[in-house]
C-alpha cells in the first residue's frame, strides 16, 4: 500500500505535491508519476493537485526547476580562487559531489526527458542559470569579446560532457569491474579536470 503523508497541521499542498512526487520518482521511476498517485500519497482528492498544476508535466518541471535551483546553490557554494582555470577546477569539484550527494537529482536533470519547455519558462530559466555559471568562468579565461563566444560555449560543452561521462561511469560502478588499479578510481575525476584543461591550454 503506498504511504500517505500524515499531519495535524495544515498542508501546504503544492509544496507537498513536489515531495510526494520526488519520492514516487525514487520508488517508482519518472515515467509511472501521475497526479492521481500524489493525492493518493498526501490523502486528498484525486482533484486537489490539480488547484497548482494543470497536468502531471507541470508538476515535473516544477520538479526540475527545484533540482536546477539545488544543482545551481551547490555550484555556488564552491572555494571561488582568483585564479580563473583553478575557479574552473574548484566549479568541477563541485559538479561531482552534487552528483554524488544527489544521485536522484542528477539523473532527473540530465539523463530522463524534459516537459515542453515552451509551456516551462521558468525551468529553462534556472537551467539556463546553472550553465552561465560555466559560462561566467571561462569568460575570465577567454575574455569578454564577441568573438570569443562561440569558443567559450563550445568549451562549456565539452566540460559539461566530460564531467557528465565521468559521472556516469562512476555512478554505474564500471569502475569495481575493470580491475583497474587501486589509485585510479579515486584519481579519475581529477586527472580528467586537468585533462580538460590541457585541452583547452592547446586550442587558445
Amino acid at each position: 500500500m503506498p504511504k500517505k503523508i500524515k499531519t495535524e497541521e495544515p498542508v501546504d499542498l503544492k509544496e507537498a505535491c513536489i515531495q510526494v512526487a520526488r519520492d514516487f520518482i525514487a520508488e517508482h521511476g519518472i515515467e509511472n508519476l501521475s497526479l492521481r498517485d500524489v493525492a493518493r500519497r498526501l490523502g486528498v482528492s484525486h482533484q486537489a493537485p490539480y488547484r497548482h498544476y494543470p497536468n502531471r508535466d507541470h508538476l515535473l518541471a516544477e520538479v526540475l526547476r527545484r533540482c536546477f535551483q539545488g544543482f545551481a546553490a551547490h555550484l555556488d557554494a564552491r572555494d571561488r580562487l582568483d585564479d580563473p582555470k583553478a575557479d574552473l577546477q574548484s566549479m568541477g569539484r563541485q559538479y561531482l559531489s552534487y552528483a554524488a550527494q544527489h544521485p536522484l537529482e542528477y539523473r532527473l536533470m540530465f539523463d530522463t526527458p524534459w516537459p515542453q519547455a515552451a509551456e516551462h519558462p521558468s525551468l529553462l530559466q534556472d537551467a539556463r542559470h546553472a550553465f552561465d555559471l560555466l559560462l561566467g568562468v571561462l569568460r575570465r579565461i577567454h575574455g569578454t569579446q564577441a568573438s570569443k563566444r562561440a569558443l567559450i560555449e563550445l568549451d562549456a560543452l565539452y566540460i559539461w560532457s566530460s564531467m557528465h561521462g565521468i559521472v556516469g561511469i562512476m555512478q554505474c560502478k564500471l569502475t569495481d569491474r575493470l580491475e583497474l588499479s587501486p589509485q585510479v578510481p579515486d584519481q579519475a575525476a581529477l586527472h580528467v579536470m586537468q585533462m580538460i584543461l590541457k585541452a583547452m591550454d592547446s586550442h587558445r
